[in-house]
Parts: C-alpha cells; sequence; structure tokens
C-alpha cells in the first residue's frame, strides 16, 4: 500500500493499491488550516480503506510548488510517518499528479479535450497576482506524464499570452489528487525512477526577515 500526502493546495490523502486500486482518498480544501486537519485525515484514509499503519509501504510526497507554510506540513507529516513505519518517503511534484489525472482522463475519454495529445500546463494559484505551472506533453512508457518545463511562476495578466504563444493549452486546478499522487509514486518505483527532488518546490522565499541588531526591551 502507498500512503499519498499533499498540502500544496488543500489538504489530500489517499491509500493505493500498488496496482492502482484506490482504496481511500479524503481532502479538505481549505487552503490554510493544513496542520488542523492533517493528522485527522491520514487517520480518516486508513479507516476508509480498512488498513493500519503497519499496512503501508511506501509514502508519497507532494513536493510542490506551493506555498511556504502549508506545503512543508504535508511534507513534515509524510516524513514522520515514514520515519515512524521505517518505510521510505518517495517525493512526487505535486502538478504531476494532476497531469496524470488529466492524461488518464483523456485516454478514457479519447482525448476529447486535446489533453492526450497537446502539450497543456498545469496551472495552480499561487496568489499575489502570480500563477505556478508546469508543461507537459503525453505520457511514458512507465505511465508517468513527461514533463517538458520544470515548474515556474507567471504573472496573472501574462499567462495566457505566454502559453498561447507556445502553443500550449492551460489546464487549471484547485486540487491535488493525493490518488494520483500515490500512482505516480507506485509506477515511478516499478521503473525504477525518480520523479522529484527531495527538495521543496517552494513558490518563493519565507516572509521572513533576518533582525538587523538588538531588539529593544521595555518594561
Amino acid at each position: 500500500m502507498i500512503l499519498g500526502i499533499d498540502t500544496s493546495l488543500g489538504t489530500a490523502v489517499a491509500v493505493v493499491e500498488p496496482d492502482g486500486v484506490v482504496r481511500a482518498q479524503v481532502e479538505s480544501t481549505d487552503s490554510r488550516g493544513h496542520a488542523e486537519v492533517i493528522g485527522l485525515l491520514i487517520e480518516r484514509a486508513l479507516a476508509e480503506a480498512s488498513v493500519r499503519p503497519s499496512d503501508i509501504a511506501h509514502v508519497a510526497s507532494g513536493m510542490g510548488p506551493g506555498p511556504f507554510t502549508g506545503l512543508r506540513v504535508g511534507i513534515a507529516a509524510a516524513r514522520a510517518f515514514a520515519l515512524g513505519r521505517g518505510i521510505p518517503v518517495i517525493p512526487v511534484a505535486s502538478h504531476d499528479a494532476v497531469a496524470l489525472e488529466l492524461l488518464l482522463h483523456a485516454a478514457l475519454t479519447g482525448g476529447r479535450d486535446n489533453t492526450e495529445d497537446a502539450a497543456f500546463a498545469v496551472v495552480t494559484d499561487a496568489r499575489r497576482r502570480e500563477f505556478a505551472y508546469t508543461v507537459y506533453r503525453g505520457i511514458d512508457d512507465d505511465g508517468l506524464p513527461v514533463r517538458t518545463a520544470e515548474p515556474a511562476l507567471a504573472p496573472r495578466d501574462d499567462l495566457d499570452g505566454l502559453l498561447a504563444s507556445a502553443g500550449v493549452l492551460r489546464r487549471d486546478t484547485e486540487r491535488i489528487p493525493a490518488a494520483m499522487l500515490a500512482l505516480a509514486a507506485g509506477r515511478a518505483l516499478a521503473a525504477d525512477r525518480t520523479m522529484a527532488s527531495a527538495d521543496a518546490l517552494y513558490l518563493r522565499s519565507p516572509d521572513v526577515t533576518l533582525p538587523t541588531g538588538p531588539k529593544r526591551v521595555t518594561a
């Protein structure tokens, strides 16, 4: 069994069998309450899948792109679960899970939305009038989406023109499917491939500045 965890947008958790059968998938769309729900969602996913923590063999961790505070909650939860069980963490770019879902849907529907054959960008709201996007084209022999450009940021007003000039379709999403994250991890594991770095793909640096001098203390 593979446990998938992602907090790059909302909070999503899934339990997937090695052959891709989804045993459970639960999520919260709240983009600011990750720490409050992550433990409950893991517990709920295991219960709905009728499995125990000891049944989990790998943990798939969504590595972003995502905001600093939210993204690290899911990564920390994935690593903590894996550490407690003594099992590996498989890092997966969060946009890869969305791309895989789109490509599988296109294959099942005959590619009516052109996603199956054309280049397309998975787009998520990065706030501050920016979008995060990753460009893909097709699926490879291992059943994984082919990334043709690495995750990037673009101003909201510029993204459509940028994608149109490159002949890339736009595919917006407001959620990361944890089941697809786990499925991608399983396929990468079977093919002995590494899909993403173990370093988080933060959208930007945290909004923290180091103090420039001693802080004044008053009585």
